[in-house]
């Protein structure tokens, strides 16, 4: 096998300008291509799902905990519930928890000098976990709840709609069975939040929980149920699942992908098109490997007519085109992995490719580099260049020393 060794060594390392060096160079530029590109796929995807998800996470936690007859709806969960110790205790003791946040609901209006807007207002105590809103928060501060008179975080939807700034004060009309407004509350504006997902935006503002209590004419227990956040994204059926047994039979966990089962399909939906990428992409990479290696077989008959005359067998001259095209492989996977994590990475640093916010939620590309996805990568294309360098290198088998020979 040495002078197999040294055969391939010498054509690799050659110099040589002619149609076999062209074509060389541009597999391994097209390999390169189209590892950069799975990896870059694999990276926008995965970001792109987690960072929507945070989104959703942060807005209303990982699991939301209610009592039985309480409505599950997104939006219509009113005050009807009521806070237990116990219960509290029951979720906060799960290993997997992070934080418990008693919330409630309730339908209002919010109105300015200018205009009257609908929305749904959510209570939050004192020891809701501001964190989860600040990344949201375009202005001013988080509200804050044992002031005397009552601030409300609204979103900047809501603030042009109302022609609102932080400072500004608003009023709270509160509807009662009839259909008449029956409270008045005036109300301080503390912060503007954008999560730039429209149907957020367009629906809430959050208030401190024991105003929305007193102004609802409820007591200081009523809430609407407890918004669970968990220390691992991606664990929230086997929590769901695991409180629903630990508590009594009355309250049941419902993971937040079942109550927006919408928005989560359409972040799934993009598993489909990270697949049909890098389907599309190995297609390329066997399809360029293959055409490189029959024309550099073709191209060098007169040498493999030579190498069997002198008696050297099928195999060994398959290695060399073998080698050939491993270094082809191998040189394509790691300049396709360097030039694909320079761009991941320069993304990271600077987002210069922007998303239209309207449509996809986020001003930039997010990346989410994940280093199996890398090595998998990279080991299936280095997989996959091997199995088809079976297929052009069986002409070897073909070609006769003594028609090769005579060629010209």
């Amino acid at each position: 096998m040495q002078i197999v060794s040294f055969i391939a060594k010498k054509l690799a390392g050659s110099g040589q300008v002619g149609l076999s060096s062209f074509v060389t160079r541009l597999s391994v530029i097209a390999t390169a291509f189209s590892v950069a590109v799975m990896i870059l796929t694999l990276a926008f995807v995965a970001g792109f799902q987690d960072a929507i998800a945070k989104k959703v996470y942060h807005f209303w936690g990982n699991i939301r905990v209610q009592e039985q007859g309480v409505s599950s709806d997104n939006f219509t969960a009113e005050i009807s519930g009521k806070a237990s110790d116990s219960i509290y205790k029951i979720i906060a003791q799960h290993p997997d928890v992070k934080q418990v946040d008693a919330y409630a609901l309730k339908a209002g209006l919010l109105k300015s000098n200018t205009s009257i807007e609908g929305l749904f207002l959510k209570g939050v105590d004192v020891n809701f976990s501001v964190e989860r809103m600040l990344p949201f928060l375009q202005d001013g501060k988080w509200m804050s709840v044992q002031t005397g008179s009552p601030e409300i975080v609204i979103s900047a939807y809501t603030a042009r709609i109302l022609q609102l700034k932080v400072g500004d004060k608003a009023f709270v009309y509160f509807m009662s069975k009839d259909g008449n407004a029956s409270r008045v509350r005036p109300v301080k504006v503390s912060g503007i939040y954008k999560t730039a997902i429209e149907e957020y935006d367009r629906s809430f503002a959050w208030i401190p929980l024991s105003f929305l209590q007193k102004i609802s004419g409820a007591d200081s227990l009523s809430i609407s149920g407890y918004e669970v956040s968990l220390h691992d994204q991606g664990k929230e059926a086997k929590v769901a699942g695991s409180l629903m047994d630990a508590l009594p039979v009355s309250w049941f966990a419902t993971p937040l992908d079942q109550l927006y089962p919408n928005l989560f399909d359409w972040l799934n939906l993009q598993d489909v098109n990270r697949r049909m990428i890098i389907i599309i992409m190995c297609i390329v990479a066997v399809i360029n490997l293959v055409s490189c290696l029959l024309i550099l077989v073709l191209e060098r008959s007169k040498m493999i007519g030579l190498l069997k005359a002198v008696g050297a067998t099928d195999v060994q001259v398959q290695s060399v085109f073998w080698r050939q095209g491993i270094r082809i492989g191998f040189k394509g996977v790691i300049w396709g992995t360097a030039l694909g994590l320079a761009i991941a990475l320069i993304q990271q640093a600077t987002g210069f490719i922007r998303l239209d916010e309207s449509a996809y939620y986020i001003r930039e590309a997010p990346v989410k580099l994940i280093w199996w996805q890398i090595v998998w990568v990279d080991i299936v294309t280095l997989l996959v260049c091997f199995l088809v360098l079976l297929l052009p290198s069986f002409l070897v088998r073909r070609i006769r020393p003594v028609e090769a020979l005579r060629f010209d």
